[in-house]
C-alpha cells in the first residue's frame, strides 16, 4: 500500500500535523485556539450532514446562554443544538480517554458518545446510543436501490468485533495516521447506528489523532476539507466498499491532512497577528482601562458580547463594563452589530472573519439578532 509517492504523503501529513502542533504551542493562549477549532470542526462535520448552522449562528446561542441571567435557560434553534451536541460528545470522548479510570477505545466508548450526540435532535427515535438491529443503507428509498447498504444485523457482532481489534491492535506494519483513515473507512462501512454515523465516525479521526500522539489536543478541522471535496469523499468511501480501492482513499486523507493542517498553521499565525496588532491599538487608546483590557483578553473565546455578557464575564458593573466596550468599539476592534440603541450586541469582526472562513452557508453577511 505505501509506495514512494503514498510515503511522501504520508510524510507531508505528518510534518503539517507538526507544524500544527508546534502553532498551538507558540499563541498565548492555546485553550482559545482549540475553543476556535474545536467548534469549527463541529460545525462543519454537522454540515456534511445536512445541518444549517454555521460557525456564528453557534457562538450567538453561546454569546447569548452566557449574557442570560444566571438561572434562564436558552433554547437552541434544532441545528445549533445538533452542533451543541457534537461538542459534548467530543468534550465526553476525550474525558474518557484521558482518565485512567475512564473508557478505553472500544464500541462502548463511541456508543456512549453516539447517545450523547443524538440526545434530542434529528435521529433521536433511532437508538441512540444503540447497535441497530434493523437494515439501513445510504442513498435511495430502500437496499433495493440504495447507493450502499451497510452490513446486516445478524453479522455485527462478528464485524464489530474485529473493528474494534485492529483499534487497539499494535499494528507495526502501518504508521497511525495511515490506520486513522482505514479505521474512519471501516467504522462508515459498518455504519452501526441507525443515524449519526457519519459525525461519529469523522469524530473518532479527532480522538485517533490525540490518542495516538500525533497532536496534543484537537486541532485539525479536518471536515472542512470533506465538505470542500464532498463528491470525492464520497465517491472515495464507495470506491473501497465497491473496488476495494483503500490505496485511492488514503491518498486522499493523506492530502486533506496535510492541506488542513497547514491550514490551520495558517489561520493559528494569522489570529495570533490579529490579537497582538489589535492589542497595540487597545493599549494605545486614551481611555484604555484595566476592564478595558481584561475584556480584550477574553475576546478570542467570547468574540460575540454585550453590555450584559460583558458584565458577567468580568464580574463587574453595567458602567464599568459599557466603558471598556467603548474603548474596544473605538479602537476599531469591537464593531456594534445589531443596530439598535438598546440590547446592542459586538462582534470581533476581524478574528471572527478569519475564524469563519468555510463554515458559512452563503456569502452574505450574518449578524447577531
Amino acid at each position: 500500500m505505501l509506495d514512494a509517492a503514498r510515503v511522501d504523503r504520508l510524510r507531508a501529513g505528518e510534518q503539517a500535523l507538526a507544524r500544527l502542533e508546534l502553532a498551538g504551542e507558540m499563541v498565548p493562549s492555546l485553550e482559545w485556539l482549540i475553543y476556535a477549532f474545536v467548534r469549527k470542526e463541529a460545525v462543519l462535520s454537522s454540515q456534511i450532514e445536512g445541518t444549517q448552522a454555521t460557525l456564528v449562528d453557534l457562538l450567538t446561542f453561546e454569546a447569548e446562554e452566557a449574557a442570560a441571567p444566571t438561572m434562564a435557560s436558552r433554547t437552541p434553534t434544532a441545528d445549533v443544538e445538533e452542533v451543541c451536541n457534537y461538542l459534548e460528545a467530543l468534550t465526553y470522548a476525550r474525558g474518557q480517554l484521558r482518565d485512567p479510570q475512564g473508557l478505553p477505545l472500544s464500541m462502548r466508548l463511541l456508543s456512549d458518545t453516539h447517545q450523547r450526540l443524538m440526545r434530542g435532535v434529528r435521529g433521536a427515535d433511532k437508538r441512540p446510543g444503540e447497535i441497530r438491529r434493523s437494515q439501513n443503507w445510504v442513498g435511495g428509498t430502500r437496499p433495493g436501490n440504495a447507493l450502499y447498504v451497510p452490513p446486516p444485523p445478524h453479522l455485527l457482532g462478528d464485524v464489530l468485533s474485529s473493528f474494534e481489534q485492529y483499534l487497539n491492535a499494535d499494528d507495526p506494519t502501518l504508521p497511525p495516521l495511515v490506520r486513522a483513515g482505514l479505521l474512519h473507512v471501516q467504522f462508515e462501512s459498518i455504519h452501526p447506528y441507525l443515524d449519526g454515523n457519519g459525525r461519529i465516525g469523522r469524530l473518532l479521526v479527532t480522538l485517533l489523532l490525540e490518542h495516538w500522539q500525533l497532536l496534543s489536543k484537537p486541532l485539525l478541522y479536518l471536515s472542512l476539507y470533506f465538505k470542500r471535496h464532498r463528491d470525492e469523499y464520497y465517491r472515495r468511501l464507495s470506491a473501497v466498499r465497491v473496488d476495494g480501492d483503500w490505496e485511492g482513499w488514503t491518498d486522499f486523507f493523506l492530502d486533506g491532512v496535510a492541506t488542513i493542517a497547514d491550514e490551520g498553521v495558517a489561520s493559528a499565525q494569522d489570529l495570533f497577528a490579529l490579537v497582538t496588532a489589535d492589542r497595540t491599538r487597545v493599549l494605545s487608546q486614551g481611555t484604555t482601562s484595566v476592564a478595558a483590557i481584561r475584556l480584550f483578553e477574553l475576546l478570542p473565546r467570547h468574540p460575540l458580547v454585550s453590555a450584559a455578557s460583558v458584565v458577567k464575564l468580568l464580574e463587574t458593573s453595567k458602567p464599568t463594563a459599557g466603558r471598556a466596550i467603548d474603548t474596544l468599539t473605538a479602537a476599531g476592534v469591537l464593531v456594534e452589530t445589531t443596530g439598535k440603541k438598546r440590547d446592542r450586541w459586538y462582534s470581533y469582526d476581524g478574528y471572527l472573519e478569519r475564524l469563519r472562513v468555510g463554515t458559512d452557508l452563503d456569502v452574505q453577511r450574518r449578524t447577531i439578532r
